[in-house]
């Protein structure tokens, strides 16, 4: 993919979510009868999706384990979002990493006979035949972050923007590096093997291309606290003079900013991934190298939660002109800086 092509595909990609996005929040969040009255006006059919409460529906939620802080965060949004609605009875299977279990998580809710699943998969692929059977079985499957197969597995799918996480930390180390295509970029990145982190690092390299620059040093973690710290170690050890450098996950973040400390580097500037409450309070406070974030929202499920709801009550999205719910939505990845932090404490999550 060429630097041109994926602004461009970007573009596209952000202006739809950022449509779609606004949508969402007005369709399950407003109880003002002239919104509701203007869309069905422009043709939108069935329930507006306001928060008036509607049939009582039952929701089968299922997730990875909570071992990382952003999948906790996930996991307890989904929770409260559920919380607000007085026609939802969520049941929330126990968080897992073994793919074989939630697909019997799957399957359990569709002998119980539920309205809707929204599933974070443990790994899309493996979970593909289970959704399948469940949306053959009459239930609609949300979709969250980590993609099926199949698109037949799947009413909706709700997912975080990576490429677009990869071009936003890009641009923002662009624009601050304007002029120098002298200097000399590093990445931490994720799990390597992971579809996620091959499109981060390919959004990452694609914007810096578009202003001359390159990825000149680049490790890979785990996201984990003990591996970032271990791979940003040698990386610094490697590189004596760095200008800029971006971290993919905030969580792996505080090792990585641990291994800075203790090399006694201050020379470039950091951008992290995810956005953590803690890395928000970094930036905000401004006595590390880390001066901004990009957000990778953890509040996908709580959408998903959203929108099972909607679809399982048959409604639409309140300021869209067309019924219905879109198939597939990607969520913005916006970058959190000192002037803009405040706007996104409240969506910070606990490392």
């Amino acid at each position: 993919m060429t630097g041109t092509r994926g602004k461009h595909s970007r573009w596209v990609t952000y202006g739809a979510a950022a449509i779609a996005g606004a949508l969402l929040v007005a369709g399950c969040t407003s109880n003002d009868s002239d919104t509701n009255a203007s869309a069905s006006a422009n043709g939108g059919g069935g329930d507006t999706g306001t928060t008036t409460s509607g049939e009582t529906v039952v929701i089968g939620f299922s997730g990875p384990a909570a071992d990382h802080g952003w999948l906790g965060a996930i996991n307890s949004a989904a929770i409260a979002k559920a919380e607000e609605f007085d026609d939802v009875e969520l049941r929330v299977a126990e968080g897992t990493n073994d793919a074989n279990l939630q697909i019997s998580q799957v399957e359990t809710f569709v002998n119980e006979g539920v309205d809707a699943i929204v599933l974070l998969p443990t790994d899309g692929a493996a979970l593909t035949e289970a959704a399948i059977a469940a949306m053959a079985a009459g239930i609609p499957v949300i979709n969250v972050d980590r993609e099926f197969s199949s698109v037949d597995a799947a009413r909706s799918t709700i997912l975080g923007d990576n490429y677009g996480m990869g071009v936003s930390a890009g641009e923002y180390i662009c624009g601050k590096l304007e002029g120098q295509t002298d200097a000399v970029v590093a990445e931490v990145a994720g799990i390597d093997s992971l579809p996620l982190t091959q499109d981060r690092s390919q959004g990452f390299a694609d914007a810096l291309a578009e202003c001359g620059l390159d990825v000149d040093a680049r490790v890979a973690a785990d996201f984990t606290i003990a591996g970032g710290q271990e791979v940003t170690a040698q990386l610094l050890s490697a590189n004596p003079q760095i200008d800029a450098l971006w971290n993919h996950d905030d969580d792996q973040g505080i090792g990585v900013l641990a291994a800075i400390d203790e090399a006694g580097r201050d020379e470039f500037f950091m951008v992290g991934g995810a956005g953590s409450l803690n890395a928000m309070n970094a930036i905000k406070a401004g006595d590390t190298v880390l001066e901004a974030t990009v957000i990778y929202p953890s509040t996908q499920a709580a959408d998903g939660i959203a929108l099972a709801r909607l679809i399982a009550q048959g409604g639409s999205m309140s300021d869209l002109a067309s019924a219905g719910v879109p198939h597939r939505i990607v969520l913005d990845a916006p970058v959190v800086t000192a002037e803009n932090v405040d706007d996104y404490l409240h969506l910070g999550f606990e490392s």
